[in-house]
Formats: C-alpha cells, sequence, structure tokens
C-alpha cells in the first residue's frame, strides 16, 4: 500500500503527541515514579481491552513472557528519569537531553549487534558533545536535570535496540503489554526505595484536581493510541521516513512547552544555540545512513 498526504500528517500528529508526554508530567502534581506507575498501568490495562476486544490471544511461553517483561524495567528507569528531569529542571531542558536518543542509538546497536561504528557517527557524537557543552556552559543550574535526560536517552536506546531484536517474532501488541506489565511491576518494587530515601515527601498516590485526566491522557492517547497508530503507519511508511520525523519530537515538544508555560519555560540564547547544535546532528544522522547504505561501491576497472 503506498503512503498518502494523511498518513504523513499523521505521524507528525503522533510524534507532536509525543512531545506532549513532558508537559504532561509538568501538569502532573505527582512525581516521577508514581506517574510512571500511573501510565505504565494504564497503558497495561489500555493494551488488554484491545486484545479482549479483538477476542485475540495475549499469552506468550513463559521464557519469552520473561525476557519481554524484563525490558519493562529498562522503560520504566528511563520514563522515570524522563519525568524527573522534567521536574527538577523544566520540559526544554528535558527534551534537549533526549534529543541525544538516536545518536546513543548509533553507537548502543553496533554494541549489541557486534557490527563496526560509521566514521559519521563518531563524527555527530562529537557534535552532540559539543552542543552539550554550550549549554552547561550557560545553564548551569539545570545540569541535575540535563544529566538525568541523557540518562533517560541512553536507556531508550537501549530499550529499542532490544525491541529491534523482538519486532519481527512478536505481535507488537503483545511486546507492548508485557513491556508496560513489566515496567508497572517495577514501579510497584521500587517503591520502598524510592519513598524512604529518594523522594522528599515520600510516597504519594493521592490524585489532585485535574490529575485524572492528565493521566488517561498520558497513558490512553500518549501511549496506546499513538503506539496502535504508528505500528499501522509503519505498514506504508518508509523506516527512514519514520525515524527522521520521530527526530522532530524534541523541537515539538520544546515549542510546546515555550506555548504552555511561557516565561517559565524561555531559556538564555546559549540554551537554544546548544540545542540546536544537538538537533543538526540528530536530523543530520538519518540522512547521512541513507546516503551511506545507497552509496555503491566503486568497482577497479579491468
Amino acid at each position: 500500500m503506498k503512503a498518502s498526504i494523511k498518513d504523513y500528517l499523521m505521524l507528525h500528529f503522533i510524534v507532536l503527541i509525543w512531545g506532549f508526554t513532558a508537559i504532561l508530567g509538568l501538569l502532573i502534581s505527582l512525581e516521577a515514579l508514581e506517574l510512571v506507575f500511573y501510565r505504565t498501568l494504564i497503558a497495561t490495562l489500555g493494551v488488554a481491552t484491545i486484545f479482549l476486544f479483538k477476542r485475540q490471544n495475549l499469552l506468550l511461553p513463559i521464557h519469552q513472557m520473561v525476557k519481554i517483561t524484563a525490558i519493562g524495567f529498562v522503560i520504566c528507569v528511563h520514563w522515570v528519569l524522563f519525568f524527573w528531569s522534567a521536574q527538577v529542571s523544566t520540559a526544554s531542558v528535558c527534551l534537549a537531553g533526549m534529543a541525544t536518543t538516536s545518536l546513543w542509538t548509533a553507537f548502543v546497536e553496533p554494541l549489541f549487534n557486534r557490527t563496526r561504528i560509521k566514521w559519521y557517527e563518531v563524527a555527530l557524537g562529537i557534535m552532540v558533545i559539543s552542543g552539550l557543552l554550550v549549554i552547561f556552559s550557560f545553564e548551569s543550574g539545570y545540569w541535575l536535570g540535563l544529566s538525568m535526560a541523557l540518562a533517560s536517552a541512553f536507556l531508550a536506546a537501549v530499550f529499542s535496540v532490544l525491541n529491534g531484536k523482538l519486532a519481527p517474532n512478536f505481535n507488537p501488541y503483545q511486546v507492548t503489554f508485557y513491556e508496560m506489565a513489566g515496567a508497572c511491576l517495577f514501579s510497584v518494587l521500587f517503591m520502598p526505595i524510592y519513598g524512604n530515601y529518594l523522594s522528599e515527601d515520600g510516597l504519594n498516590l493521592v490524585w489532585q484536581r485535574y490529575d485524572w485526566f492528565w493521566l488517561f491522557l498520558l497513558g490512553g492517547v500518549c501511549t496506546v493510541y499513538a503506539f496502535s497508530v504508528s505500528v499501522e503507519l509503519m505498514k506504508r511508511l518508509s523506516v527512514f521516513s519514520i525515524n527522521l520525523t520521530i527526530n522532530l519530537e524534541p523541537v515539538y515538544g520544546i515549542i510546546l512547552a515555550v506555548l504552555v508555560f511561557g516565561e517559565s519555560e524561555k531559556m538564555t540564547p546559549q540554551f537554544y544555540l546548544g540545542t540546536g547544535i544537538i538537533l543538526i546532528s540528530v536530523l543530520s544522522y538519518p540522512v547521512l545512513n541513507y546516503w551511506n547504505r545507497r552509496r555503491k561501491p566503486v568497482r577497479p576497472l579491468g
């Protein structure tokens, strides 16, 4: 099936939704771990409802179930660091750090697949580091939030590579269900440590005012709906076009953060300079990768 203009517009809409997640993390009154617990719980129940409605089998062999659930632990820590980063700094700082995910992937993937790192990946990695140095030099007050975002981006790269290995062998909705269930389980197991040693106010699972609405928006729309639509679009759009568009998530997120929160999200010109350097390198990666794959080796004459 050929892709239509509607498909490309829908892809940008999904990326816009994903860019809104950091903002939701600030709108919800809950701390990072409690927020992730509710997000993964709602997502798990949402995917289970889809399987129930379609009358499809959700069960997998035990060893495969355990393997996929374990990846959910990585996702849980990734999301906790993601929302924690936004809460201790700003949504813009969080998204600037998350913009490094695709370049982390460029280094993590060769380690898992035992392949060589490409020269342009090293060059773009150096470019990202220079952008981060610019941000750290002028926004030292946000070093904790940016560090958390970088760690979150690294974990995002790890589980995306692991998911890439699972995708050909499993129904993507089954993968999502067990990963969300694993992330929810790990958040519960981590609650005593988080509540006693890492959170100033202790564990708090009580919703305030409109938290229920933002949480269902986060778990239902940003997770279950966005994922299901993205899977459907993969049937018609190339991986290259999808990855290129997903790289725009930090751009959409930073713009939305400024529109929603106004002055509190406005940063120094040096922050946007550093973020711009990171985004240029991120957007350059899929282009260079595509060019490298299309380039044919030169055959010797004679």
